[in-house]
């Protein structure tokens, strides 16, 4: 699986999202909440590893600058490949930029980065379904659209292993 270095959203934010997630669970459209292990929670991925020593990742996150809690707005949905929709956040030059700093720390300690979270090909967003079919996006676009607009603030992050669910807090937000 992967090892992820995510910024965690606040309470209200976490609860805006995690009500998508049932409305459309309602709706027969799988989201994180049933994905793989059922322990996801509403996140935006800074950069994901492939390949990592995990002794040096918590030591190169942990001496990452706490720059604070990060406000994302919410334009819409993206739909990826493979039947995979988020929502589609939009973010400052300042955010970017602590995004390449994180990628970087990771990448110095000899991880091997998932190509989608390499800066300049990072697509900032927050995961809403895993396993859309074509008929359900529509649906899935229109459920996104009806919490429109949105901004979800973090003010959290940790490390994530997604093969099961684990987290390892960050003393700050990078």
């Amino acid at each position: 699986m992967a090892l992820a270095l995510c910024l965690l959203l606040d309470p209200p934010s976490a609860r805006t999202v995690t009500r998508l997630w049932e409305r459309l669970e309602e709706r027969g459209i799988a989201t994180l909440l049933t994905h793989t292990h059922g322990r996801h929670v509403p996140h935006l991925s800074y950069g994901v590893c492939l390949e990592w020593d995990l002794d040096a990742v918590l030591a190169a996150t942990a001496t990452l600058p706490d720059a604070g809690p990060v406000e994302i707005a919410v334009q819409g949905t993206v739909a990826f490949p493979r039947g995979r929709a988020a929502l589609a956040c939009s973010v400052t030059s300042a955010t970017a930029s602590r995004q390449e700093h994180a990628v970087a720390a990771l990448r110095d300690t000899g991880a091997k980065i998932h190509r989608h979270y390499e800066p300049g090909h990072w697509v900032p967003h927050v995961s809403v379904s895993t396993g859309l079919t074509a008929a359900q996006l529509p649906l899935a676009v229109t459920s996104v659209a009806d919490v429109l607009p949105l901004t979800l603030r973090c003010d959290h992050a940790a490390l994530v292993d997604t093969a099961d669910g684990r987290r390892w807090p960050l003393t700050g937000v990078p």
